[in-house]
């Protein structure tokens, strides 16, 4: 087997009146992540991680923002889609890294059921899925509070 490694990244600006989801799940939070989709930062980054591993093109390829399917989406259903490309060409996914940049909320009282829905997408055991949350400490657009990031590691074999 050869093994394969991908990288993500996203982020998104924050905005009122606007659902915050992270990894399929809704965080209660007085702003939310402004995109096309659900514009969810965490899983956006696991999609090209995983993307990106099997060499094929990020995201924004595969699920072009402006397309009227892919307004308000969940990206779960995007990442069932990914799983299915991988699938298709014979890929098992060994490991996903993410870890989510935001000022607040908290993140970590969501992690696990971020990970059991991550989980259950991808058709992968709990102990396969890391995800984990940081700040800036008060630097950046992040630690300004106008946006989060998220950076995963996906790794695949072949």
């Amino acid at each position: 087997m050869k093994v394969r490694v991908g990288i993500g990244y996203d982020a998104h600006p924050l905005m009122p009146n606007r659902k915050l989801v992270l990894g399929g799940v809704e965080i209660p939070f007085n702003k939310g992540l402004s995109g096309y989709s659900d514009a969810d930062v965490l899983t956006h980054a696991v999609m090209d991680a995983l993307l990106g591993a099997a060499g094929l093109k990020d995201i924004g390829s595969h699920f072009p923002p402006g397309e009227a399917k892919y307004k308000d989406i969940s990206s779960l259903t995007l990442l069932a889609e990914v799983k299915s490309l991988l699938k298709k060409r014979k890929f098992k996914i060994s490991n996903i890294d993410v870890t989510i940049i935001a000022q607040e909320p908290k993140v970590a009282p969501f992690v696990d059921e971020i990970r059991h829905r991550l989980s259950q997408i991808l058709e992968m055991n709990l102990d396969q899925i890391a995800v984990k949350a940081t700040t800036t400490n008060g630097l950046g657009f992040v630690g300004r509070q106008e946006g989060m990031a998220a950076l995963a590691v996906a790794m695949i074999e072949a």
